[in-house]
């Protein structure tokens, strides 16, 4: 098959799919709560009930909100899974998903962040939907058109920005399951 036959729009689906239903998703099968909000160090950023974050910025709507600072401290601080699953449910999915295909609009002023491990991967699994529907829903010619203003770079296609969200889901949830790994086999050590 040559490139002008390939289905570019599938093949940039697939790149994440593949990966979602052959790695992630079973590993994040069984999360707990403890697991969700651990942290192996001081001082590291994760969602909290509201009123009890000591970072510069707490975000969110509900009963919990998302540290962060603007800008970002230098070093930057150690994440916890939720935090993690905070920032790729909300910064690369949802706000995407409302900027680019219909969704409700979706900011980590405005999230309403999990607090449990169930209902934040339950919020992954919407926002991961919303977005492949709304992918699959360009097709071929939707892939070359423009970001537009709503995007740091306007000037690149939407492909573009497919394959920089599906980066971030990789890299991100690849650090969720390595924390799930440290968890696993510090408490093991522990007890």
């Amino acid at each position: 098959m040559n490139a002008d036959e390939l289905d570019w729009n599938q093949t940039l689906r697939e790149q994440w799919e593949f990966h979602w239903n052959h790695q992630i998703r079973a590993r994040l099968e069984g999360l707990t709560d403890d697991e969700y909000f651990w942290s192996p160090v001081p001082n590291a950023w994760s969602v909290r009930p509201r009123g009890t974050s000591t970072a510069p910025v707490q975000a969110g709507a509900g009963d919990f909100t998302i540290d962060y600072a603007f800008p970002e401290p230098t070093p930057a601080p150690f994440t916890a899974i939720a935090w993690r699953l905070g920032h790729v449910i909300v910064g690369v999915l949802a706000a995407r998903n409302a900027a680019h295909f219909g969704a409700p609009a979706a900011s980590y002023e405005s999230w309403d962040y999990a607090g449990t491990a169930a209902t934040a991967l339950d919020q992954l699994e919407t926002q991961l939907d919303t977005w492949l529907t709304g992918v699959h829903s360009l097709g071929a010619d939707g892939l070359r058109v423009p970001v537009g203003e709503k995007e740091p770079y306007p000037e690149l296609p939407m492909a573009a920005l497919v394959l920089h969200v599906h980066r971030e889901l990789i890299h991100h949830l690849s650090e969720v399951c390595l924390l799930r790994d440290l968890y696993l086999h510090t408490k093991t050590a522990t007890g």
